[in-house]
């Protein structure tokens, strides 16, 4: 058979494959669903079944052929399988190497089958992570002489259903694993960034979980905590609520021991405008600490991964108030503090801004309030330019209430802060 080397006959070629491919996919899912259009479990059974056999029957032919027996270095090993792919160790030393056995094993696999049954060489991962079934990463080999990427299955970096703050922190860990081939520098890393979560100095647009409201709250098995805040939100602006098929943003607040965490999901411009502490805590057990040890348990063992990520000094973290909103705060009362010491003010002191203590040094305490205010304005403009820019108008309001977008958020942020600062200048008895 010619093979065809025209590149427009070869991309309709693909087109056409590629609409076949997934006709047969979509045929597949309708057989294996017990409740729709065509329910067929015996096709969908079978389908698989071929191809657990066409599995076995590959990983018997390649480690009954390439082993030491037969003349080549290493025993070959079938590591993984699954659907319509077999992953190979050959044991040689080079991506080379492996790329030439790999090729040479894809033609031996091929005259096994039936055709047009055809086992095709696709790449060389090299590191390659295998954490479990689905899930595992490696520099992905198209060519010997350089990666082509970083290659993440079924690994956080490519979910959706974590905080942005746990998709970064395991792809930077990854890359400093894989790449920098530096374990050290990995787990440094890592108690960095939660050091830095439970120290509160992490970006609330980070800590952002979102889920699509698909179903009511009687849809589910146990109340979900995107449900629960929707309602919430509906209590305080039917409006501005979200709707079914809307993405909920949501972050998860302080509250009392025990808590349940549906109860504890907040709106992030509620957080931001009401001041309310995160629970720091929920988010390093509940979104890090599983998936930081599925990709350190293989390298560095399972107790040795817990004490160096999940203990040691870099875990400490206050004591957080609870929430400032709701029924104890009426009991709360509220004092003005010194902005130079931070205790609370006496009714019968000289200055509303410090304590008579610091009041000598309230020129030095004025200044550094007037430099927090410049360092916020000049990053709020920054931030209000790009949204201009994004929204492409760079000479009017900015109306964008997205809040999938994490600029958003900084930007409301930023605007607290501004607001807050010029707030404890305005306090200073100045004349200008």
């Amino acid at each position: 058979m010619k093979k065809e080397t025209d590149p427009f006959k070869i991309k309709v070629l693909d087109g056409r494959q590629l609409a076949l491919k997934i006709s047969c996919n979509s045929v597949y899912g309708f057989t294996g669903a017990q409740v729709g259009k065509l329910p067929c479990l015996d096709i969908s059974k079978s389908v698989t079944g071929f191809g657990r056999m066409m599995i076995d029957q590959t990983k018997k032919a390649v480690e009954e052929r390439y082993n030491i027996k037969n003349g080549y270095e290493h025993d070959s090993l079938v590591i993984y399988g699954d659907t319509d792919s077999v992953m190979i160790r050959f044991g040689v030393k080079t991506v080379a190497e492996a790329m030439v056995l790999g090729k040479e094993a894809a033609i031996y696999v091929t005259q096994q089958f039936v055709k047009p049954i055809n086992l095709e060489f696709e790449k060389v991962y090299y590191p390659y992570l295998l954490i479990n079934k689905k899930r595992y990463a490696g520099l992905y080999y198209s060519k010997p002489d350089k990666f082509d990427k970083m290659d993440c299955k079924g690994i956080e970096t490519v979910r959706r259903d974590n905080c942005p703050l746990v998709a970064n922190l395991i792809n930077r860990c990854l890359q400093k694993l894989l790449i920098d081939r530096d374990v050290n520098s990995a787990v440094r890393h890592a108690q960095v960034v939660i050091s830095n979560l439970l120290c509160n100095r992490v970006d609330i647009s980070e800590l952002i979980i979102t889920k699509e409201l698909t179903k009511s709250d009687e849809d589910y098995a146990a109340k979900q905590a995107h449900v629960e805040l929707s309602h919430r939100m509906a209590k305080r602006d039917a409006g501005s609520a979200p709707k079914l098929g809307d993405r909920v943003p949501y972050v998860i607040i302080a509250a009392n021991k025990g808590t349940a965490a549906y109860l504890k999901s907040e709106d992030p411009t509620y957080v931001l405008d009401n001041n309310l502490p995160i629970d720091t805590q929920y988010y390093l057990d509940n979104q890090i600490s599983k998936p930081l040890m599925r990709i350190f348990e293989p390298i560095l063992g399972e107790e040795k991964a817990k004490s160096q990520l999940l203990k040691g000094d870099h875990t400490r973290q206050k004591t957080i108030v609870t929430s400032k909103v709701g029924p104890m705060a009426n009991f709360f009362i509220k004092k003005t503090t010194c902005l130079g010491c931070k205790q609370p003010m006496k009714e019968n002191s000289k200055n509303k801004a410090v304590c008579d203590h610091c009041y000598p040094n309230e020129a030095n305490i004025l200044v550094k309030e007037l430099e927090k205010l410049n360092q916020f304005e000049i990053n709020y403009n920054k931030l209000w330019t790009q949204c201009q820019r994004c929204t492409s108008s760079l000479l009017q309001e900015v109306i964008c209430t997205s809040r999938d977008c994490p600029i958003f958020y900084m930007r409301q942020k930023t605007k607290k802060e501004l607001e807050d600062t010029q707030k404890s200048i305005d306090r200073f008895d100045c004349d200008w």
